[in-house]
């Protein structure tokens, strides 16, 4: 596999490049969870990064690589994975776009 060395911004990682693997588009994953061991031997922390571009694209609005920026609360990216997996609107499990 391939791996390409990536800068971390923030977080406990800040200033450092670390061999990240690629995937087979050949881009680093979006985000990148690092375990931190608990001292008193309790459950790892997990610092999360998300992938975000490295500089200015050029004139043509490509990618000039990437970077990792630290994620403090270590959330979702915020939208459903799915489409169909939208809350329900109503308490009685019917949503307004249902067809019937």
């Amino acid at each position: 596999m391939k791996s390409e060395d990536t800068p971390f911004e923030g977080g406990p990682l800040d200033g450092r490049s670390l061999p990240v693997l690629l995937g087979p588009t050949g881009r680093p994953p979006k985000t990148y969870r690092v375990p931190v061991p608990d001292a008193a031997g309790g459950p790892p922390t997990v610092l999360v990064y998300r992938r975000v571009p490295r500089g200015p694209s050029g004139r043509l609005g490509l990618t000039q690589g990437w970077k990792y920026a630290y994620d403090p609360q270590g959330r979702a990216s915020g939208r459903p994975r799915w489409p169909w997996s939208k809350p329900d609107a109503a308490p009685g499990g019917t949503r307004d776009d249902a067809d019937g």
